[in-house]
């Protein structure tokens, strides 16, 4: 028979991919979920669960607790380097299971999981996406289950995107799914392909960076831009963009770069706008395509 700190780490181990998947759910990043399981098993070994009931619960409970505490502390980090590594001494995740899990999830609701404050988000993974009743996130949040309902409420209407007043939506989707797709591929005659002879892509001082925002005309130059971000395009889905089809990055855990188009009557893109400065970043109404 197992005592009570021999059954807590048993069941910890046997619920680690299931916290693991509620972190990574919660705060988008591979290596900040891995060190909020980390905090949370130092907090559950140091705690009396003799009147625990249910262990799962209330593991889950303390790892959702230990990620909103790391998404409120992330408003003073919001302003990290676009290209900002990982800190000296400590090794980063492994990029290709970050883009797998990614993609398992869907890039584009990660990212408009992070455009939601971290009430709204926590509220919306635990119950819509674990079955965490009301009550119990409720109770983590310091709010009536009522209140709650109205986070959850909120993050989905953000989560499944608004109907959009553009009529040609459905196309400008299949321009902008097939931009990524050549992107990530790296094929360079379907992007030509897609864009117009006279295309403008604008990129503010954050993109590269640069001391200023920079401008590049004609396919064959636009085109090459676009080869240079294949990685970029991997961890990056199509999103609505203030009603508009566009794209967005977001990097460990954070909505990184936007991409804003123009298209021509024919369909092909006369304009992308790559933004990337966090005041401009925070201008932006992002939200999900919808069904």
């Amino acid at each position: 028979m197992l005592g009570r700190p021999e059954a807590l780490a048993e069941r910890f181990e046997r619920d680690r991919p299931r916290l693991r998947a509620v972190a990574y759910r919660i705060l988008g990043s591979l290596s900040e979920a891995d060190d909020a399981l980390q905090d949370a098993w130092l907090r559950a070994d140091r705690a009396d669960t003799s009147e625990v009931e249910n262990l799962s619960g209330w593991l889950t409970t303390v790892v959702a607790r230990v990620c909103l505490n790391m998404l409120r502390a992330r408003d003073t980090r919001r302003e990290q380097p676009l290209d900002e590594g990982p800190r000296a001494g400590v090794p980063g995740p492994d990029p290709a299971e970050e883009v797998q899990l990614a993609d398992e999830v869907g890039f584009a609701l990660l990212i408009v999981l992070d455009t939601l404050g971290p009430a709204e988000r926590l509220a919306f993974v635990l119950h819509d996406m674990f079955d965490v009743p009301f009550d119990d996130i409720a109770a983590m949040l310091d709010k009536t289950p009522a209140a709650t309902r109205q986070l959850a409420s909120r993050a989905r209407r953000r989560v499944r995107g608004v109907p959009a007043p553009d009529a040609d939506l459905p196309r400008r989707r299949r321009a902008v799914d097939a931009y990524l797709a050549a992107t990530r591929g790296g094929d360079f005659d379907a992007l030509v392909s897609l864009l117009h002879p006279d295309v403008v892509l604008r990129a503010d001082a954050a993109v590269v960076p640069t001391p200023e925002p920079v401008a590049v005309t004609g396919v064959e130059q636009v085109a090459r831009g676009a080869m240079a971000s294949m990685a970029r395009a991997r961890l990056t889905g199509v999103v609505l963009v203030d009603g508009r089809v566009g794209l967005a990055m977001a990097e460990n855990g954070r909505l990184r770069v936007v991409l804003r188009f123009t298209f021509a009557d024919d369909g092909l893109i006369t304009g992308i706008d790559v933004i990337a400065e966090p005041g401009r970043l925070g201008e932006l109404r992002i939200s999900g395509m919808g069904a």
